[in-house]
């Protein structure tokens, strides 16, 4: 029996999965996906998650049943390429002919002392869990502290607004404004927003250390006092990934090549946070990564050269709270209720396996 492993069932593994199921594999050949968890976390609303707008229920995803699939729950301690074996916590080894490793990220967290230790992350399903319990014990009128004004720490400064309208809540950013990327326009959108709703936004914040209850900002005398921390400002692949010692770019992701392989090993696929790709990782990069790599196996199956398009991302979509949100659709800006309802719309499909 030939053996497909896909490392992760996150949007990048899982729509491997799916778009090879739909496919016809070769005879005498299986799939077996490997996660930590018994189902997949729709990680594009971790946020809300963490303030404790939605249960963890709803974002929850069953994975696929079929006779082809193998589901493995289990943690991956590290990749054997040359002998072609996957290695994992209290269990034996598994051999694979092909193997796709979509394992996702974990935060980052720049050599800053005590980040790791005194803030919480909303990288993974059950590290959210824990953030939200930390969240809702916070008292009425007690401080609470996100790291990094990008878009996941818009999201859970916003969610958490609308979730607990008692909290104190800043946001810290290295830069001048929050949103850096974006352009002027939504940065300014967004900061109005915060403004209307009692939101801090702090800016040129160099964290040099962080304490219980307190951050320490090397370009202030004075302690930033914090009675729960949220870490989102930055992430980057996981430990796995980081051990692996083949060609990385400069964010520690794997170089791949034009058919998303190691080119060393082209029985090897990377999908997701842990590829090198011209664009910043997101599960729609992973799901477009994922339907690719199914085209190349079934075209390499079928002695065939495969072709590819380029990928083509759809935009970004963000939210502030239920009601607001703001968009990148290519050079165009949307803000307000619409970019709020696509993104609905997005996770309806999401929890529909639908992409």
């Amino acid at each position: 029996m030939k053996r497909i492993i896909i490392l992760g069932g996150g949007y990048g593994g899982l729509t491997v999965a799916h778009e090879l199921l739909q496919g016809e594999l070769p005879d005498n050949t299986h799939i077996v996906l490997i996660d930590r968890m018994p189902h997949q976390g729709l990680k594009t609303e971790y946020y809300a998650l963490a303030a404790g707008t939605v249960a963890d229920v709803d974002l929850r995803v069953e994975f696929p049943t079929d006779p082809r699939l193998i589901i493995t729950y289990g943690e991956v301690l590290d990749v054997d390429l040359s002998n072609k074996q996957v290695m994992l916590a209290g269990q034996d080894p598994l051999e694979y002919e092909w193997l796709v490793m979509a394992l996702g990220c974990t935060d980052k967290y720049h050599g800053i002392d005590g980040a790791e230790q005194y803030s919480s992350s909303i990288q993974t399903f059950g590290a959210t869990r824990r953030t939200y319990q930390r969240l809702n014990d916070v008292k009425p009128y007690g401080q609470v502290t996100i790291v990094g004004g990008g878009l996941s720490g818009v999201e859970v400064a916003s969610e958490l607004r609308e979730g607990r309208p008692d909290l104190n809540i800043r946001i810290l950013d290295r830069g001048p404004s929050i949103l850096s990327a974006f352009p002027n326009k939504l940065q300014h959108y967004v900061s109005e927003w915060f403004m209307e709703h009692n939101v801090e936004m702090r800016g040129h914040v160099a964290l040099s250390r962080l304490e219980k209850g307190v951050l320490y900002d090397s370009n202030s005398p004075q302690p930033i006092l914090s009675d729960a921390t949220v870490w989102t400002a930055g992430i980057q692949p996981v430990s796995v990934i980081q051990r692996m010692q083949q060609p990385k770019d400069n964010l520690g992701r794997l170089i791949i090549n034009e058919y998303h392989q190691l080119p060393e090993y082209p029985n090897v696929y990377i999908v997701g946070d842990c590829a090198s790709l011209p664009f910043s990782p997101s599960a729609q990069a992973a799901e477009a990564q994922g339907k690719q790599v199914a085209e190349v196996m079934q075209a390499i199956w079928n002695d065939k050269k495969p072709r590819l398009s380029k990928i083509k991302l759809r935009g970004v979509l963000g939210s502030l709270g239920k009601k607001a949100g703001f968009g990148l659709m290519g050079r165009t800006a949307i803000m307000g209720r619409v970019p709020r309802f696509l993104k609905s719309g997005v996770l309806w499909k999401s929890k529909r396996h639908l992409g």
